[in-house]
């Protein structure tokens, strides 16, 4: 680890999520990929790149607390950059391997499934990449996304429309975490025309105007999306 001795943002992260020295050790090496591949690709905002561990890093990693402890199945639709979906899978190569378990990184852009690739191979991260578009990846791969127990999005789609991309993903254990800005009030509003289902909204820990939507069982009402 060459930055956790001087820089407070990698001690809070320590101190506020319990990420271990190993973990850092392969957030780095993410970072320092992350720097390189955003010249030729968007992978995060450009303003953005600099605040990598709070903005990118703590956001991501507030989900592990969310989730099943024995979770062991992950998907993370629109990985885009790898948040928070590659965060998650660098958290989870530090669990004892008997824990097991694999992040499904779901994404359309080649170019950023080509990143996210080099990080997994880079970081040894537990975690798999699926090219192509979400809704159509569950019906080539059965077998892989049964008994899903976590499902993750930032920033993707309104709820409404990312229900409906997630629902093949859905069992009747799973969990469904997804981030929302300041506007997430009115788009659970909106949902609740087309959806029923269980909803928890958890604050942010990194972003006092934002959510984190906990959802269970989501059923499409009969009148369907408008």
């Amino acid at each position: 680890m060459r930055e956790a001795d001087i820089n407070p943002d990698i001690e809070n992260l320590i101190q506020a999520f319990g990420v271990s020295r190993e973990t850092i050790d392969r957030l780095e090496i993410y970072q320092s990929l992350l720097g390189k591949w955003q010249s030729s690709i968007n992978l995060v905002g450009p303003a953005t790149l600099h605040q990598f561990w709070t903005r990118h890093v703590a956001d991501s990693a507030q989900l592990v607390a969310l989730a099943p402890p024995l979770a062991r199945r992950w998907v993370d639709l629109g990985s885009g950059g790898g948040f928070p979906g590659l965060v998650i899978a660098l958290i989870w190569a530090s669990r004892p391997a008997t824990d097991g378990g694999a992040v499904h990184l779901l994404e359309s852009d080649g170019r950023k499934c080509e990143f996210l690739k080099t990080v997994i191979r880079e970081t040894g991260a537990p975690a798999v990449v699926h090219e192509g578009r979400i809704e159509e990846i569950s019906q080539q791969n059965p077998d892989i996304f049964a008994e899903i127990d976590v499902i993750s999005a930032r920033a993707l789609a309104p709820l409404d429309r990312l229900l409906l991309m997630s629902l093949p993903y859905f069992d009747i254990h799973t969990i469904g975490l997804f981030m929302k800005g300041r506007g997430w009030q009115e788009e659970l509003t909106a949902s609740e025309v087309s959806w029923n289902m269980d909803v928890e909204v958890v604050p942010s820990k990194t972003d006092e105007e934002a959510k984190i939507l906990i959802c269970r069982q989501p059923k499409l009402r009969q009148s369907g999306l408008r």
